[in-house]
């Protein structure tokens, strides 16, 4: 029992329970923010809980499809601009939330893409999917869509080569979980 206590208390769960227990008092007091937090999250925790399934699901076929040679050879250390068009490629046809491309980050990772494709991949997601570019033009046009684009896919791509030159010689290694 005094494990468990010290565990919450002063480990890993000190933030959920912390904000746990702020939801329950803003609530008994009638706060705003507890009502306010409430609703935010139970909408966060609903997208999340539809979208994720489909995501486990892209990852395993990903997983079981593409053999480790053929992504390595495709996006993997050596494939230099080929690779950075594929990843690209792969970051514009899927859709979701950031925190749907972390999965998608990892399995490549596991299957030898290179680090500095990973990080292409990761800001390409954020900025270039086509549903979003879609939205975006409609809203904002055509030429800022391109502008913007012209613009930050640059800078996603050194941002690469930056975190592959900083990362390549340092013994980091990914927990499996």
């Amino acid at each position: 029992m005094k494990i468990i206590i010290s565990k919450i208390f002063l480990g890993e769960y000190f933030v959920v329970v912390l904000f746990g227990l702020l939801l329950l008092f803003s609530r008994c007091f009638h706060f705003s923010f507890g009502s306010v937090a409430a609703k935010n999250f139970w909408l966060f925790f609903t997208e999340m809980i539809a979208f994720l399934p489909f995501m486990f699901l892209l990852i395993g076929i990903i997983d079981v499809w593409f053999p480790k040679e053929k992504v390595e050879r495709h996006i993997g250390p050596e494939s230099g601009i080929k690779g950075i068009f594929w990843v690209i490629i792969l970051a514009m046809l899927q859709a979701g939330p950031l925190y749907g491309a972390f999965p998608v980050a990892y399995i490549l990772w596991k299957k030898s893409c290179s680090i500095k494709n990973i990080f292409i991949y990761l800001g390409a997601f954020s900025t270039l999917k086509i549903p979003m570019l879609a939205f975006e033009i409609g809203f904002l046009g055509l030429k800022f869509s391109i502008l913007r684009t012209l613009f930050t896919l640059p800078v996603f791509i050194v941002i690469g080569y930056l975190m592959e030159y900083y990362l390549k010689n340092r013994q980091f290694k990914i927990n499996n979980p």
